[in-house]
C-alpha cells in the first residue's frame, strides 16, 4: 500500500509561529507611529492579516500540487517570461516617470489597487529554472555552455532590470540563492572563485557610484560619525535592541517605533520585536528561522529526485538568507538594506512568495523518503 502523505510538521509549525508574530507585531509597530493609532494601525493590521489569509490559501493549494509539475517547461517559461515582462514594464514606467515612486525607487505594479512587487516573484522563477536545469544537466555542471551560461544569462537580465528600480538587496539575494544551488550541485570552486572576482568589483562600482549606497556603507563602518543623518537608522535600531533586555518593555510599549525607528513594520520589525519582547522574543523568532532552515535542508537530503532536492535547497536558501540579512542589518552586522524579514515583515508580495514557497517545500516533504 502507498504510504499516507504527510507534511513536515516542524517546518509548518515554525512558519505558522512567524506568521502569527507578523500580524501582532505589524499592529504593534504601527500603533505608536500612527497619529490616529486605533484606526490606522487596525486598518494596516487587517491588511497584513488579509495577505496572510490569501497567502495561506495559496499555500494550501500549492501543497496539494505534486512538486514535479513545476518542472514542466511551460510552467518555468511562463514564470520567467511573466516576471521579466513585469520588470520591463516597471523599467518603462520609471523611464517615463509614470510609476509609483517610493523614496526614489519604482518597484511596485498596481493591480486593482494592490501593489505587487515583481522582483519578489523573480526569486521563485529563478529557483524553478535553476532546479530544473541542474536536475537535467547535473553531470555537466562544470560545462560552461550547458549550465553556467544559461544561468548567467537569466541572472544578468533579471539583475539589470531589478538594479534599474533600483534594488541591490534583492539582486544580491537572488544571486546568492542561485549560486548556493550551483554549489550544492557540485560546481567547481574554480568557477565560484571566478564569480567572486567578478562580483566584488561590480558591487564596489554599484555602491561607490551611488550616493545613498555609499552613505549606507560609511554609516555601517561608523554610524556615530553622522548620528542624525546616515547613521540614524543603525543607531536607533541598536538602541531598540539594547533597551529590550531579557523580557522586553512589553507588547505595544516600545519607544523607538515612535518616529525614531524608520520603517518599523518592514525592514526593522526585528528591532521592534527585540525591544518589546526582549531577548526571549528575538531568540524565539531566530530559532523559528533556524528550524525552517534545518527542516528545509533535511527535506532536500531526503527528496525523491534531484529536482525536488534542488527545489528544496533553493526555497530554503531564499528564506534563510533573507532572514539572516535582515537580522544582521538590525544588529548592525551588515549595511542597511531594504529586505523584509520572511513571514514577519509587513508587505504582501514578500508574504505571498514565502507562503507559496513554503507550500512547495511542504509538498516535497510529503514525497520525501524519510518522515522523521
Amino acid at each position: 500500500m502507498a504510504r499516507k502523505l504527510k507534511s513536515d510538521k516542524w517546518l509548518f509549525g515554525a512558519a505558522f509561529f512567524l506568521v502569527c508574530v507578523s500580524v501582532v507585531m505589524v499592529y504593534s509597530a504601527l500603533a505608536g507611529k500612527a497619529m490616529d493609532a486605533t484606526s490606522i494601525s487596525v486598518q494596516l493590521m487587517a491588511r497584513q492579516a488579509t495577505w496572510v489569509l490569501v497567502g495561506s490559501l495559496l499555500m494550501v493549494v500549492v501543497m496539494r500540487v505534486d512538486y514535479r509539475a513545476w518542472q514542466h517547461p511551460t510552467v518555468i517559461n511562463t514564470a520567467l517570461g511573466g516576471v521579466i515582462a513585469a520588470l520591463v514594464l516597471l523599467a518603462l514606467m520609471k523611464l517615463f516617470g509614470t510609476g509609483h515612486d517610493v523614496k526614489g525607487a519604482v518597484r511596485w505594479l498596481g493591480v486593482g489597487g494592490i501593489g505587487i512587487q515583481p522582483s519578489e516573484f523573480a526569486k521563485l522563477a529563478v529557483i524553478l529554472f535553476v532546479a530544473k536545469l541542474l536536475s537535467q544537466r547535473l553531470d555537466r555542471i562544470n560545462d560552461f555552455r550547458s549550465v553556467l551560461l544559461p544561468v548567467g544569462c537569466v541572472l544578468s537580465v533579471l539583475a539589470m532590470l531589478i538594479l534599474y528600480q533600483p534594488d541591490l538587496g534583492t539582486t544580491v539575494s537572488i544571486a546568492l540563492v542561485a549560486f548556493t544551488m550551483l554549489f550544492a550541485g557540485g560546481l567547481s570552486l574554480q568557477y565560484l572563485g571566478l564569480s567572486a572576482l567578478v562580483a566584488v568589483p561590480t558591487l564596489y562600482v554599484l555602491v561607490w557610484n551611488s550616493e545613498y549606497r555609499r552613505l549606507r556603507l560609511t554609516a555601517f563602518l561608523d554610524p556615530w560619525a553622522d548620528p542624525l543623518g546616515s547613521g540614524f537608522q543603525i543607531i536607533q535600531s541598536l538602541i531598540a535592541v539594547g533597551t529590550g533586555g531579557i523580557v522586553g518593555r512589553g507588547l505595544m510599549e516600545g519607544v523607538q517605533k515612535l518616529r525614531f525607528l524608520p520603517e518599523p513594520q518592514t525592514d526593522f520589525i526585528y528591532a521592534v520585536i527585540a525591544e518589546e519582547l526582549g531577548l526571549i522574543g528575538a531568540v524565539a523568532v531566530l530559532l523559528a528561522l533556524i528550524v525552517i532552515a534545518w527542516r528545509g535542508l533535511r527535506i532536500a537530503a531526503n527528496a525523491q529526485d534531484s529536482f525536488g532536492a534542488f527545489l528544496a535547497i533553493g526555497l530554503t536558501t531564499m528564506m534563510a538568507v533573507q532572514g539572516l540579512i535582515n537580522i544582521s542589518v538590525v544588529l548592525g552586522l551588515l549595511p542597511t538594506k531594504g529586505l523584509p524579514l520572511p513571514f514577519v515583515s509587513a508587505g504582501g508580495s514578500s508574504m505571498l512568495v514565502n507562503l507559496i514557497g513554503l507550500g512547495i517545500l511542504l509538498n516535497v516533504s510529503q514525497h520525501a523518503t524519510s518522515e522523521s
